[in-house]
């Protein structure tokens, strides 16, 4: 977003900020002050959109980052409910079953990162 004093405008941004809440369009726009037409006329300009969008990917980053946090945690959940007796089958077939599967996406993910790394490589000494 740009700066306070900028074309942009604080209400804009103060609105952009708004549109981030569990809210309608109707109730980010009262929550600043404008009409809802006038925030929906907002959203079709360039530049809101992409501030609006810039605040998102800041959002979801943040989420991101503390789904991270919590993944350590989750992982140790899930081994417990796989290995206690008291817990249902069901239940702990499920727990091993998503283990696995996280398991497996994670050993994909390293190769597919090793592969990609060097034919990044081989291209960096074929231009050379």
């Amino acid at each position: 977003m740009k700066g306070h004093g900028s074309k942009f405008g604080l209400k804009k941004e103060e609105a952009v900020l708004a549109l981030l809440t569990p809210r309608n369009v109707e109730e980010a726009a009262k929550s600043v002050g404008v009409d809802a037409t006038t925030l929906i006329r907002w959203m079709k300009v360039p530049e809101f959109d992409a501030a609006y969008r810039e605040a998102k990917r800041t959002a979801f980053g943040q989420t991101m980052a503390r789904l991270h946090q919590m993944s350590s945690a989750a992982a140790s959940t899930l081994g417990k409910v796989m290995v206690d007796p008291s817990s249902p089958a069901s239940t702990r077939i499920r727990a091993a079953e998503s283990i696995l599967n996280h398991t497996m996406k994670a050993v994909e993910l390293e190769d597919l990162e090793a592969r990609i790394a060097e034919l990044e490589r081989a291209a960096e000494t074929e231009k050379k």
